[in-house]
Order: C-alpha cells, then sequence, then structure tokens
C-alpha cells in the first residue's frame, strides 16, 4: 500500500458541509445541489466529477480501468422541512443546524472529503477506484438514484464493486450492519353515498376493519419476536374520506410496514387478498405488476362487492439486508475507530430501511453504513449535527480506507 500525504483541513471539510446543507434539496429537487457537489468534488482534486442520467452527484477518485472498485452510496435529497442553516455553540462544540444536515448530507460530505484527502496520486498507486455517489430520491421511497448506480455496477456495464459503504448517520464510532424492510400498502373503498342515520356503516369503517385486520395478523406474528429488527413493525401514514361527484363515499388509508428478514410477502399480500374478499362480499382479484409504477414488484388486490368496491396496493417493496460482520471492511472500520477516536466501536441494525436494502442483494459485497449524526433527529424541526463529530467521522473514514486497501 502507497500511503497518502494528503489531508483536508477541518475549515475545508466544514465548509463543504454548510455549502450543502444550504442548498436545498428536496427529494425529486436535486439538480442544484448535484451540479453543486460535482463542481466541489472537481474543485478538491477528483479525477472525474459528474451529474448522471439519473440526477445523481458523483465523484470518483482513481484510474477508471483501477483492479478494485469501493462505492460511497449516500443520498442527497431531504424530506421538505425549512431549518435555517446556521452555527451555534453548545457544551459539545460548534453545532450545525439545517435540513439535512443528519439525514444525509453530513454522512455525504463526510464521504466527499475522506476521499479528497486521499487524493488521486494515492489512489493510482493502489490501483483503486472510490466512487462517490450523492443519489437522488432515497427519501421519497423510489431510491431512483441508488437503483441507477446499482444496475451501472451490475458485473457487465461495469464491475460489481469489491466494498460499498452506505452515507446514513450512525454515529462517528458506530457502524450499522443492516436495515428493515419495507413495503407500503395504500387501501381505498367506495359505496353509494348515504345518510349517517341510515343503517349501513359509513365507509369509513372499512379502513378501520383494514387496519384491524393487518394489526391481528401483525399482533400474531410478534408474538414470539421480542427484538424490534424481527418484527412487523406498521405505521398509519394517511387516512381520508370524502364523497366525489358520483355520489360515491370514499376513504383511503395509507400504511407502511418495516419487514424482518425473509418475510413471506407474498404470504401478507394473500391473507389481505382474503380479507378484501370477505369484507367486500365478493371474489378477490390479485394481480402483480407494474400499476402506475416501473417496478414490478406491485401487487393489486381488488374486489367489487354488491354495495362496497375495495382496491388494495402494494408498493416500494424492499426486502430487509443485514451484512456480515466478520469481513475486512467492518475490521477496517473497527480498527479506525479504535485509532482515530480511542473509543470501543459498536454495531447497530436500524429498524427504517436505506439505499442498502437496494444495492446489497444485488451486489453481496461486503457492506455496511456509516456517518456521524443521531438518526433520532432524522426528519425533525431540530435537526443538527455536532460539527466535532462531523469532523470526527471524516478522519474515521479516511483511516478506514487506508486501513481497507492495505
Amino acid at each position: 500500500m502507497t500511503d497518502s500525504p494528503n489531508l483536508i483541513s477541518r475549515t475545508a471539510a466544514v465548509s463543504l458541509l454548510q455549502g450543502l446543507v444550504a442548498i436545498p434539496s428536496v427529494s425529486r429537487q436535486e439538480a442544484d445541489a448535484s451540479r453543486w457537489l460535482s463542481a466541489q468534488m472537481l474543485q478538491r482534486g477528483y479525477d472525474r466529477a459528474y451529474v448522471d442520467e439519473a440526477g445523481n452527484a458523483v465523484g470518483e477518485m482513481g484510474p477508471a480501468s483501477a483492479k478494485s472498485t469501493i462505492v460511497l452510496l449516500g443520498h442527497i435529497d431531504t424530506v421538505p422541512g425549512d431549518i435555517p442553516v446556521r452555527v451555534e455553540e453548545s457544551e459539545e462544540g460548534p453545532i450545525l443546524f439545517g435540513r439535512g444536515s443528519v439525514d444525509a448530507k453530513g454522512p455525504l460530505a463526510t464521504f466527499t472529503a475522506a476521499v479528497a484527502s486521499l487524493g488521486s496520486a494515492w489512489a493510482a498507486a493502489n490501483n483503486i477506484r472510490l466512487v462517490v455517489v450523492g443519489a437522488v430520491e432515497e427519501e421519497a421511497a423510489t431510491s431512483k438514484g441508488a437503483r441507477f448506480i446499482r444496475d451501472r455496477f451490475n458485473g457487465v456495464k461495469e464491475p460489481v464493486p469489491d466494498a460499498c459503504i452506505i452515507g446514513e448517520p450512525s454515529g462517528w464510532q458506530r457502524v450499522t450492519l443492516g436495515y428493515k424492510g419495507r413495503v407500503l400498502v395504500d387501501m381505498e373503498a367506495r359505496q353509494p353515498m348515504a345518510h349517517t342515520a341510515g343503517p349501513d356503516a359509513g365507509v369509513g369503517t372499512v379502513a378501520v376493519d383494514f387496519w384491524n385486520a393487518m394489526m391481528a395478523y401483525v399482533d400474531s406474528f410478534n408474538e414470539s419476536r421480542p427484538r424490534a429488527f424481527d418484527q412487523l413493525l406498521p405505521s398509519l401514514r394517511e387516512l381520508h374520506t370524502w364523497t366525489d361527484d358520483a355520489m360515491q363515499d370514499r376513504v383511503r388509508a395509507r400504511t407502511g410496514i418495516r419487514l424482518p428478514l425473509d418475510f413471506d410477502t407474498e404470504a401478507f399480500i394473500r391473507m389481505l387478498a382474503d380479507w378484501t374478499g370477505l369484507r367486500a362480499e365478493a371474489a378477490a382479484e390479485v394481480r402483480r405488476g407494474p400499476t402506475g409504477s416501473e417496478r414490478d414488484t406491485d401487487w393489486t388486490v381488488q374486489a367489487a362487492g354488491p354495495r362496497v368496491h375495495i382496491t388494495l396496493r402494494f408498493h416500494s417493496l424492499e426486502p430487509a439486508w443485514r451484512s456480515d460482520r466478520n469481513n475486512a471492511l467492518v475490521r477496517s472500520f473497527l480498527a479506525a475507530i479504535r485509532a482515530v477516536g480511542d473509543a470501543k466501536p459498536g454495531f447497530v441494525v436500524k429498524t427504517g430501511t436505506s439505499d442498502m436494502n437496494v444495492v446489497g442483494p444485488a451486489w453481496r459485497c461486503p457492506i455496511l453504513a456509516y456517518g456521524p449524526g443521531d438518526s433520532r433527529l432524522d426528519h425533525t424541526p431540530n435537526e443538527h449535527i455536532p460539527l466535532n463529530e462531523y469532523w470526527q467521522a471524516v478522519l474515521v473514514l479516511r483511516q478506514a480506507l487506508l486501513n481497507l486497501v492495505g
């Protein structure tokens, strides 16, 4: 291994993070941030930097034909929310406030700064290519950017990566080994308009029955599973009733379910299809394939009964993924955390999802998630990141890459 003589300054690394956080980049509105970050990568010595066809900001350090490739896959989009970008002093040092400072521009800036600190000459001397990606639409449940990168490095167009690091907040002294899966289930029902004093139950009760059927399944599944990572975790995201111009009373319920490893999604769909037929008093039709989506993991269930019509749509399915902890990538991080921070490293698995769920099953290479920040602040009005922790993460990642290549 050839050592890297470069080391980006803390001031430059903080400036990079502040500049990135200051550019709004809500999902599907990332273009300005992607252009800015790719330009910053070129200024900081990347061999190649550009915005790809999906809209991702991509920077590459090292020869395109290098023997080994490591992909550092962060995301550049954020959820909505205007948090004034500012630095405030605290007991733990300066803190940067701003939407995306934790989820996940902090980790993405960490990637960008750490790779810049290694430099082109180091990458060429070690015959390695480091690819930093600020992916789009991670927060939109489409993962458009990660899917594009997954399909680019598919072993045909370009080699499958030798290792992958996902940019998500773990805290500088921990690595994340796994994420739960997810499926979104939308229920819509309609029935003829009726007076609330009449004998027929309102259409809103269909949504209540749907939620209760799902919760009965969840409770049974979780009964012998004490750990949250092994459980089904449902959430009710939207509930809305209205009457349309055709004098049909309508209800919509949107739900999300976090999935454990090896969950039988098709059995779950069949259960809800049976419920749909019973509730509508009609045979349920189950159809698989795109339904307004480009993905083949969508399912639609429909039943048109004498009074109630019910449609369920299952979409945005991502399987859970958990990485092996006994590989060179993990060991490189553990050693770096001990060396840089003189701290005991830790492991964590998350009950949310990330782009690890997209690329992990396809690449099956050593993979983990790393980045500064407290994930409990994700999406909150108080999102902020300690700049001391951010800088510590830059140093840890730099050392971890040196360890891995060595």
